[in-house]
């Protein structure tokens, strides 16, 4: 994810917005202009940075977690098949029930505090990162294995030396996939029940018409949402540099031209 394009892409979306605002005039409660957000920054700064941390905290926390676990659960089913058949349909039937429906049930178990909002957040991640790294685990080169067979490895000697490095990639793709829903977690369960946080400050503004400080919360929310994203892409980018995210096709004909030439 390039910066440049997605400072582009704020761009036009802000203009847009002030378009829209200029042309049809709708009511504050309904569409505040991108300048009456701002002044919710400019007015109240301590107070959107102490719910944003708090909001940060639940969904790094979380992240770090879900990513760990379904790394780990990806990794034993691979390692024990017949644990896959046992816990695979589990996994399924909690990845198939809205967060909507699971939330009410962690914040009743867990109360209003940290623990709900991270297990939401846990419950989100842990699924495309335990699927992801699953499939790569599953998809390596029946080549290769056939010729780790005939070497004295063990199952997990090439589980971990052969099978694991291939998958790499597949985690990684993962995780680029689970970092940007990581903060729907930790909102669902700021909304259900919570005393702080970007979700409780947007359903306490929701409920009151104060819609600047419902779409600043938002923005907040978007902006640290992007950010996650691309700290993601800058961690995992130099853990698989055999297998770039894009391939250079103009200099890769170039290089084919000069050895069909030579």
């Amino acid at each position: 994810m390039s910066m440049a394009r997605t400072g582009s892409a704020l761009l036009v979306l802000l203009l847009l917005w002030q378009g829209v605002v200029t042309l049809f005039e709708p009511p504050r409660y309904l569409l505040p202009a991108p300048e009456a957000v701002l002044q919710v920054f400019l007015r109240q700064p301590a107070f959107l940075l102490h719910h944003t941390l708090v909001t940060a905290g639940e969904i790094l926390v979380g992240l770090v977690l879900g990513s760990l676990l379904g790394a780990a659960t990806a990794l034993a089913i691979a390692a024990w098949p017949r644990l896959g058949g046992l816990v695979w349909p589990l996994v399924l039937i909690l990845q198939a029930l809205p967060v909507f429906v699971l939330a009410p049930v962690l914040v009743l178990w867990l109360g209003f505090g940290l623990a709900s909002k991270v297990a939401m957040t846990v419950i989100i991640i842990f699924f495309p990162v335990a699927s992801a790294f699953a499939d790569g685990l599953n998809r390596t080169d029946p080549v290769l294995l056939d010729a780790a067979a005939l070497t004295p490895a063990s199952h997990f000697q090439v589980l971990l030396k052969l099978r694991l490095p291939l998958a790499l990639p597949a985690l990684i793709s993962g995780l680029r996939v689970a970092a940007p829903l990581a903060p729907l977690g930790a909102v669902v369960g700021e909304w259900v029940g919570a005393a702080a946080g970007l979700g409780f400050i947007m359903m306490q503004a929701n409920a009151r018409l104060q819609t600047d400080i419902l779409f600043a919360a938002v923005a907040v929310l978007a902006l640290f949402t992007l950010l996650l994203r691309l700290a993601v892409d800058r961690l995992t980018a130099g853990l698989v540099p055999w297998a770039p995210e894009k391939t250079d096709i103009s200099s890769h004909h170039v290089s084919l031209r000069r050895k069909t030439n030579g």
